[in-house]
């Protein structure tokens, strides 16, 4: 069976996600077909899980949480991913199916993911995410240049842009002639994506545990192919709204809790709904979402989308089910806060934000 589907990454986030929505979707027709996920490290703790995702049955990925007021705990079982393999061991077979079968790639490779090492020119197999992808793109190239739509979930503003100009830009180092770069730009077509999830915790071998609530924003462009057809899976004509309100709200919310949590020196291994059920932690949130953040929102227009996204994030915040622990948002604290917290600011210069003031100029 062919894939048009390739996916890079083997996270539990994409297991929970784009694996799961791909697999609901193909029960009534409406993907184009299943997915081969390609392990892009030479993580050995992962390899056993290529195996687990690639089998017939299937693996699980449960869903716990209150969604509109509804207590919601079931499993859905994930049959989209028909083959798993990894560029260590199977790199011709990739290039292969990169090359021939593919029409949709999607790519979630963690934070540095982006980075380009010098060593990509010393090895037959790029160690960097980005050698390896414009290899493959190249096999592409040459076996015919057949259209192609890349969706990339990296949590990057502009993810596809960001990736086509690096892409673009390597091509015109690493490759000779420009026919390739032309494809690349003109042939190819880079989506910009927002993904938004919480997936708590991993199944072993294969599997997730995540909350109901689930968003893959795309921004539409011609040519573009959609990855199936969800209630989850939203093609938009602007990703900006939405990358605000999950930036502004849901991850500003954390990166307030994290602050808090690492002032106070609470318990170690805290987490977010624990923190909440403090009643005078979760007034505190309440106050700078209703008299800061709403406010920075409704001088954008976009009062009630901000006001219906909060309640929902306070929703997911108090998930019984799930364990994201403070300690883990707190990684990377400053350079979240300037993310989160200060280009809120900028963004909306004209609105009183004490609260968030005294946790940004700390």
């Amino acid at each position: 069976m062919t894939t048009p589907i390739v996916q890079f990454g083997t996270s539990r986030f994409l297991q929970a996600h784009a694996d799961l929505f791909v697999s609901e979707a193909l029960k009534s027709g409406q993907a184009p077909g299943p997915i081969t996920i390609v392990q892009t490290t030479g993580s050995r703790e992962r390899a056993g899980r290529l195996a687990a995702l690639a089998r017939p049955e299937g693996f699980p990925v449960v869903i716990r949480g209150i969604q509109g007021g509804e207590r919601i705990d079931r499993t859905e079982q994930v049959t989209s991913v028909t083959r798993a393999l990894s560029t260590a061991e199977n790199w011709n077979e990739i290039r292969e199916i990169v090359a021939d079968e593919a029409e949709i790639l999607i790519s979630n490779t963690g934070d540095t993911g982006y980075q380009v090492g010098d060593d990509d020119l010393v090895t037959e197999i790029p160690r960097s995410f980005p050698g390896k992808l414009l290899l493959l793109l190249k096999a592409r190239f040459d076996s015919g240049a057949l259209p192609l739509t890349i969706l990339p979930c990296e949590l990057v503003s502009r993810n596809g842009d960001v990736l086509k100009a690096l892409m673009l830009r390597l091509a015109a180092e690493r490759v000779k002639g420009n026919a390739f770069t032309m494809w690349l730009d003109k042939n190819v077509v880079w989506a910009n994506t927002l993904v938004d999830r919480i997936v708590s915790e991993p199944l072993e071998p294969a599997g997730a545990i995540a909350e109901p609530y689930a968003l893959w924003a795309i921004e539409n462009q011609p040519g573009l192919r959609s990855p199936c057809a969800h209630p989850s899976v939203k093609l938009v004509d602007d990703l900006t709204p939405y990358e605000k309100l999950k930036l502004h709200i849901l991850n500003l919310g954390h990166t307030v809790l994290a602050d808090l949590w690492l002032k106070e020196g609470r318990d170690p291994n805290e987490t977010v709904r624990e923190i909440l059920a403090d009643a005078r932690v979760a007034a505190r949130l309440d106050h700078i979402y209703r008299s800061e953040v709403i406010p920075a929102f409704a001088a954008k227009g976009m009062e009630n989308e901000a006001i219906t996204y909060a309640a929902a994030t306070l929703e997911r915040f108090g998930n019984p089910f799930l364990n994201h622990r403070l300690g883990d948002i707190a990684n990377h604290h400053r350079e979240k806060i300037e993310r989160r917290i200060v280009d809120l600011q900028r963004w909306s210069p004209g609105v009183s934000m004490p609260e968030l003031a005294a946790i940004s100029d700390q």
